[in-house]
């Protein structure tokens, strides 16, 4: 009897939960990864600048100890999102993500529950601007959603970028 083989979806989240767990968020375990033409091409997890200390190595979030609300003032975090470092690891190697998928798997870093792993405002222009096609994310029920870049410009075309229901915070 053969067992049963996991699809290439749940391959991959697979894979970028164990990139997640590099992550030094204190509130969120954050990994993603690139597929194109159904080969890896880079990894991102939640974390600061290269060169730089991370919230484990000050001890405490920023955020939480300026009370600030999850899902706001990014720019006050000290880590660079998963799906931004993906991009950028790629754009450091010289590797082109025309047309290729990103994968994010999220989980809370206190007890590892997995979290929707919907990319914010700001890794959604990057995911566009990049030129990726799909973005497939585990879902705080086990599962997974996938969504279409092309949707997202057309509905941000039609609406308002505001009016964007599945968002990270």
């Amino acid at each position: 009897m053969t067992p049963p083989r996991i699809s290439k979806e749940d391959y991959y989240l697979g894979i970028a939960r164990e990139v997640s767990r590099r992550s030094t968020c204190w509130r969120r375990s954050i990994g993603a990864l690139i597929v194109r033409d159904d080969q890896i091409i880079s990894t991102g997890y939640v974390g600061a600048p290269r060169k730089t200390r991370d919230s484990l190595e000050h001890g405490r979030c920023l955020r939480d100890h300026l009370g600030i609300p999850h899902g706001q003032r990014y720019e006050l975090c000290r880590s660079v999102h998963a799906e931004q470092n993906a991009i950028i690891n790629a754009a450091r190697a010289g590797v082109s993500l025309l047309g290729g998928d990103i994968v994010i798997y999220g989980m809370e870093s206190a007890d590892g529950r997995p979290i929707d792993a919907f990319p914010c405002f700001i890794c959604k222009k990057m995911i566009i601007n990049a030129g990726l096609v799909r973005v497939i994310c585990s879902t705080a029920d086990g599962g997974s959603l996938v969504f279409l870049v092309d949707d997202w410009a057309r509905a941000w075309r039609e609406g308002d970028i505001l009016d964007d229901k599945r968002q990270y915070g």
